[in-house]
């Protein structure tokens, strides 16, 4: 049980360190794999993140089923959690955002490299998924599995996918790693933004994206960000 509650108010805290960054506003979510059971996972009901309790949390199956007689209405998007859970075991935590710093990488040839130390954790590559290519003329929202499920496909093995026109989908090994790889795609998106029409721009190498993770989600540099955050959005309720 105390698992169960460690990881309800991570949630909680999770949500508000999103909204405190505008990496989420109104919309925008962010779920834990069940401590209990891999094959459920933990999320908010529909409800904007930066007012969720712990109270707010629903259980679902990885095919988006509520589990238990809640009838609070969920998230449409909830299925992007499940088919991300679905296809890679090694997944702890999912967010789904709108980061509006990301559209231009998702609707353009130019891709979203990462330029700085702590914003090597997004990967070498970032892949772009685009709903119309198999399912046509969409709301460009994820509200079934098997939409889930291509979502999943595309993104693979790495940690951030973006959505064409849309957002993007990040995966992470615990909820603490998925908030900070949020915040700093962001912050890389901007970067990069800015950094582009003053010339050629460098990019970190292979080697450098192999090492500079543990500069954000290294056991240390995790727990000194994630208490930075947290504070930040929650202040003396931290």
């Amino acid at each position: 049980m105390s698992g169960l509650i460690d990881a309800l108010r991570e949630i909680v805290i999770a949500n508000r360190i999103l909204a405190a960054e505008d990496v989420v506003d109104a919309f925008g979510h962010i779920s834990v794999r069940h401590p209990d059971n891999p094959d459920h996972y933990l999320l908010a009901r529909s409800r904007s993140p930066e007012l969720v309790t712990m109270d707010d949390i629903m259980e679902f199956t990885l095919q988006g089923d509520i589990v238990g007689d809640d009838d609070r209405k969920p998230y449409a998007e909830r299925h992007i959690h499940g088919g991300i859970y679905e296809r890679r075991p090694d997944v702890q935590s999912v967010v789904h955002n709108h980061a509006q710093a990301l559209i231009p990488f998702s609707i353009t040839k130019t891709p979203l490299r990462p330029v700085m130390h702590v914003t090597g954790v997004i990967g070498e590559h970032v892949p772009v998924w685009d709903i119309e290519d198999k399912f046509g003329g969409t709301s460009l929202l994820v509200t079934n599995m098997d939409q889930a499920r291509d979502l999943a496909e595309k993104m693979g093995p790495a940690r951030v996918v973006l959505m064409r026109g849309h957002g993007c989908a990040i995966a992470a090994d615990g909820i603490k790693e998925a908030v900070l790889t949020a915040v700093y795609t962001q912050v890389n998106a901007k970067l990069q933004l800015q950094a582009m029409p003053l010339g050629d721009v460098k990019y970190l190498s292979q080697e450098e994206i192999e090492l500079t993770p543990e500069t954000l989600i290294g056991p240390l540099a995790k727990e000194r960000a994630w208490e930075y955050f947290a504070r930040r959005a929650m202040g003396d309720e931290f």
